[in-house]
């Protein structure tokens, strides 16, 4: 046995025969346990960066040790592989989308065998390939015609420079999500998905998830959103309209000053038309289409309106109130409009006082009289109703049901329920997508595809357009079909999908990847489903998650699949972080351009300036405080970079990158191995001890125990995903064994070979390749991925001795050490007879002595 570990030449080696021998290989087995482990699929961006590695590192370690324990361990891997990067780097290197994207797959492939995932290969899935969004276009089919798929007229988030739009999700601080430019308001026709059908059965299983962080079922709450309240009817003074509202206080109805219109709602530019302040209110239109209008934004930015020139009467008090266009009123929340009450609500009242508009207290504090003039903020907390005619005097939330009981009796209220989530528009401008399957036709209107022509197949020989924009509006051999239904000359739909629909189902393509007859093979869904495990960051909570809900729903609704949520359990893992470095004339720059000089300082190796050495951020290439994974495992291997990964921090937590972490986890390593090396002529050949506990003494007892103790604490803290802290169980192991090799004449052969065993078996599903060569080298010919988890004697666990406190009126005043589970009447005579005892009690007899077994005596005086 080599003296010192080589992790390059034993990481090829197991590496290349798990390949060859299909070592990760699975099928449904119906007299085994299933479990479906799953890390989130990546884009493929050509490359590794370190949130991949600890992410698919937490993966493979719980997919390697639930297969030792017993289950049939599925664990895919695949490719999230459209979308708008292809696109933009193509253009940048002057390539097609799907070679870029295809090379890069390739690449990113490569280095995950590196890292010795354990991922059964023969149900690898691209999502840019006609096999598998053939199925999705199918899907779309079926959700149009049971109308939950449909096409409307819609102001939408536009980015020019990507040339799409894109869901309020992907708009962050007014900016697109890909691109980071300047975020606009377009109306389009666009596809959408009724994924509202779905709110209230999304929201109430937000509490069956009871596998899932609190954090990312609460962001769902959120974003679902269900409001109750009341929809009512403003009438428009000298025009036959009326403006519904919704608003969950109706009590301070009697306070509403004015009205607020989303600026795109369709009475605005009808109001001003029949007031003549077009040009005054379409120059705000144009305003308002260059802020973000995610609801995050407008909670912080200038309140800004402009006056229709309409007037709507209240209906509570028939008193006249102005009609503004606001930017902070929202078309998609509620109705676009909002009914607004400034003494009570903070929004308002900013608008108010800009603008000048009268603030009437409607709630007023019990023993007191609320009046506009004491007012510097909206009044939000209960109260009891006052300028409310007959409702004056009542408690406000009281006040609500009765002012809306009055109103309904004149039609002009109802009880509602609203939510703010809002159905999803899948329509993208982009060429890089799956094409919509429908066809639209002058005299039939829009057509779905005939099943039979599916795929509609993304012209993979087209080109992106000089500006960036999608080829295929132009694409003459791509838009002009023939009518399904009529046979005449028809235009193909030119849009792509959201790339976040073909995420949204890719977890039951992996159940059965090569079916040919439809998604997938329910009988393989209904055995593998539901995803056990789900591994991914939680910046997915709403867009992913909330999505992969919606559809499997729709999917069980289909009859496609028995389950109705898809994902068990989830692991929001945390971010991994590193120093950002930044040189005064290169500003940031990578690591390895940086050196410590003499005088610990550092400096920039491209110019020699002092380098400023700033706080620990997420790894991000344009901070550039970014490590190569390629390089960790050229330096150190694929096992001491895994190591790190679960040693440095628990995995819900943000990892801080160290050189010093990553050559903490190589020592150990090479202490273990060093170990082994030591023992391998005593050992080899030995079997495992599996004598009587009570026979073994000495070292040999303590290192046996210790090792039961460790197969227990290992095992119990892999199931909490507390990984660092199994490992550091293991170190501890180890020290005992080398402190105890001073007395390896008295040691059992048979006891450090259960021992070595042991921690080999512990440590493999974390450094698979370095415990197999271990494994083979002590004489094994099995491979680990076979064998199960070490067994634990559980009469080792049982310690020689306990340690027993004494109270004497609940004060402590001795302490015992004697056998576990000792008669308890001999126990109580120890504690009496002790010198302590003895001195406390002074000669006074004791009322009462209570014994709790291996714990505590409390005598009472």
């Amino acid at each position: 046995m080599e003296e010192i570990y080589n992790a390059e030449t034993v990481e090829e080696k197991w590496q290349k025969y798990w390949e060859e021998k299909d070592c990760f290989k699975v099928c449904e087995d119906k007299s085994k346990k299933k479990f479906y482990l799953l890390e989130m699929f990546p884009y493929p961006s050509g490359k590794l960066h370190m949130g991949h590695v600890r992410n698919y590192t937490i993966g493979d370690l719980t997919a390697r040790y639930k297969k030792m324990k017993g289950f049939n361990v599925i664990h895919p891997m695949g490719w999230d592989a459209f979308g708008m990067p292809a696109e933009n780097a193509a253009r940048d290197n002057n390539t097609h989308p799907a070679k870029w994207t295809y090379a890069n797959i390739d690449n990113m492939k490569k280095q995950l065998k590196r890292l010795g995932f354990s991922y059964d290969w023969s149900r690898e899935v691209t999502t840019c390939t006609p096999e598998y969004y053939r199925w999705e276009q199918w899907l779309f089919i079926q959700m149009y015609k049971k109308g939950m798929a449909y096409r409307k007229m819609a102001s939408v988030n536009w980015c020019e420079k990507c040339q799409t739009v894109l869901a309020n999700e992907q708009v962050e601080d007014g900016q697109c999500w890909r691109c980071s430019s300047e975020v606009q308001q377009k109306k389009l026709n666009q596809w959408f998905f009724k994924i509202t059908d779905y709110a209230e059965d999304l929201l109430n299983y937000c509490d069956k998830l009871t596998g899932w962080p609190e954090k990312v079922t609460t962001m769902q709450k959120n974003w679902i959103g269900k409001s109750e309240g009341a929809y009512i009817d403003f009438d428009v003074e000298g025009l036959d309209e009326k403006i519904k509202v919704f608003t969950t206080r109706p009590d301070t109805l009697y306070g509403c000053t004015f009205m607020c219109l989303a600026p795109e709602h369709p009475f605005v530019e009808k109001f001003a038309s029949a007031s003549g302040k077009l040009d005054e209110v379409k120059k705000f239109q144009e305003k308002v289409s260059r802020q973000e209008r995610t609801a995050k934004a407008i909670e912080t930015a200038e309140k800004e309106g402009v006056f229709t020139g309409v007037y709507c009467i209240n209906p509570a008090n028939k008193r006249k109130v102005p009609v503004y266009a606001a930017n902070f009123a929202l078309m998609e929340y509620g109705t676009g409009a909002v009914m607004s009450v400034p003494a009570h609500d903070q929004r308002d009242f900013d608008f108010a006082k800009k603008y000048s508009l009268e603030i009437i207290p409607v709630i007023t504090p019990k023993n007191e009289d609320l009046t506009a003039e004491d007012l510097d903020k909206a009044y939000s907390l209960p109260g009891i109703l006052k300028n409310s005619d007959e409702f004056n005097g009542k408690e406000n939330e009281a006040a609500k049901k009765l002012i809306v009981e009055k109103l309904a009796l004149e039609n002009r209220a109802e009880i509602a329920v609203t939510y703010r989530l809002r159905d999803w528009g899948i329509s993208r401008q982009r060429y890089w997508g799956t094409p919509i399957p429908m066809i639209h036709c002058e005299k039939c209107g829009i057509v779905p595809v005939n099943e039979e022509e599916l795929p509609v197949k993304l012209p993979e020989e087209a080109n992106i357009l000089e500006n960036g924009s999608s080829p295929l509006p132009v694409l003459e051999s791509f838009y002009k079909v023939k009518c399904p239904k009529c046979g005449m000359d028809a235009k193909r739909d030119t849009d792509t999908m959201d790339t976040f629909v073909e995420s949204s189902w890719y977890f039951l393509r992996y159940c059965s990847p090569g079916f040919d007859k439809g998604m997938f093979s329910k009988e393989a869904a209904d055995y593998w489903m539901p995803v056990d495990q789900y591994i991914g960051g939680v910046e997915h909570a709403v867009m992913h998650l909330l999505y992969s809900r919606y559809f499997t729903r729709v999917l069980n609704d289909l009859g496609l699949v028995s389950v109705r949520e898809p994902f068990e359990n989830l692991l929001t893992q945390g971010m991994v972080c590193k120093e950002i470095m930044r040189c005064p004339v290169h500003g940031y720059i990578y690591p390895e351009e940086a050196k410590k000089t003499d005088k610990g300082n550092m400096e920039c190796m491209i110019c020699g300036s002092a380098i400023e050495v700033g706080r620990k951020e997420k790894m991000s290439k344009s901070k550039k405080n970014v490590v190569d994974p390629n390089s960790l495992i050229n330096n150190y291997g694929a096992d001491t970079t895994r190591l790190f990964s679960l040693f440095a921090a628990p995995p819900e937590r943000d990892l801080e990158w160290t050189e010093e972490g990553v050559e903490g986890a190589n020592r150990f390593l090479n202490r273990v191995w060093r170990l082994v090396s030591g023992l391998i002529e005593e050992i080899k050949g030995s079997s495992p001890f599996r004598g009587d506990f009570d026979k073994l003494s000495g070292a040999s007892r303590d290192i046996y125990r210790k090792t039961s103790e460790t197969i227990e604490k290992a095992g119990h803290d892999i199931d909490r995903f507390h990984f660092n802290t199994a490992i550091a169980v293991v170190m501890e192991l180890v020290n005992l064994i080398y402190s105890s090799l001073d007395k390896k004449d008295d040691l059992n052969r048979e006891v450090l070979m259960h021992s070595i065993e042991s921690i080999i078996l512990i440590l493999s599903p974390m450094v698979p390749h370095f415990c197999q060569e271990l494994w083979s080298l002590t004489g094994h010919d099995s491979i680990l991925t076979e064998e199960l988890w070490p067994e634990i004697d559980k009469k080792a666990l049982v310690p020689d001795e306990v340690l027993v406190v004494v109270q004497i009126n609940g004060k402590l005043r001795a302490k015992l050490n004697i056998i576990p589970d000792a008669d308890e009447d001999e126990v109580k005579k120890l504690a009496l007879e002790n010198e302590a005892v003895i001195k406390y009690t002074d000669g006074k007899t004791p009322k009462k002595v209570i014994y709790i077994k291996n714990k505590l005596v409390n005598i009472v005086l």
